[in-house]
């Protein structure tokens, strides 16, 4: 594995050294003993130019290195001739390191550019729309962060926690519109995924005192 991501990291220059180191063995010695390092430099750098390095970006993320996957990120010359898929996902994590690093502008211009790039999965499609309609909801956008939640929970999350997160925005947009019918029906929904991450727990507990109160 650790070879496989050293190969990621330095496909390019390898794939350039073997260009030009067949090229050379094709002059000086001949085209058919320089197939091989010819190949191997075509797969180096079609590989690095359509895949770029999002598995190693993925590991950062995961492994909490915030600088170093962003530092991976910039090395993507040209996302444009990123395979659409990757491309795809390329901007989703450019929108998440933007959403850190409180860009929202930058977060959403670059969530719309993964919309417009398409999906690898229908799951990851609706958290692309649950992504926009945070940032609609962090930059006091209600309308737009309404629509693109429920878009997101129609076309389906991953997974509970996410579920409950976007439920629990909705309730509050709700709450915020005096609507205490709906709003009580998105808490109870969220209520009912029982997440377990601290912050989401954090937040139900914190709504319930408001939700109890509400008429409706």
């Amino acid at each position: 594995m650790k070879a496989f991501n050293l190969f990621i990291l330095y496909r390019l220059p390898l794939g350039i050294v073997l260009l030009l180191g067949g090229v050379t063995l094709g002059f000086t010695v001949g085209w058919w003993e320089a197939t091989i390092p010819l190949f191997l430099a075509v797969v180096c750098l079609v590989t690095h130019f359509m895949f770029g390095p999002m598995r190693l970006v993925q590991e950062a993320v995961e492994a909490g290195n915030i600088d170093v996957a962003m530092g991976l990120m910039n090395k993507v010359a040209f996302p444009k001739l990123l395979y659409k898929p990757i491309r795809s996902v390329y901007y989703f994590m450019q929108s998440n390191l933007a959403m850190y690093n409180k860009d929202l502008d930058k977060a959403e211009a670059t969530i719309r550019q993964s919309i417009a790039s398409g999906s690898p999965m229908k799951e990851y499609e609706g958290m692309q729309y649950f992504q926009l309609g945070t940032i609609s909801y962090q930059k006091n956008d209600l309308k737009t962060a309404d629509q693109n939640l429920r878009k997101a929970l129609k076309m389906g999350l991953p997974d509970k926690e996410n579920t409950a997160a976007a439920l629990l925005t909705l309730a509050s947009i709700a709450m915020s519109r005096r609507d205490f019918k709906t709003a009580k029906d998105y808490f109870r929904r969220a209520k009912a995924q029982k997440p377990t991450t601290a912050q989401i727990v954090s937040q139900i507990k914190e709504m319930d005192k408001y939700i109890s109160r509400m008429p409706g």
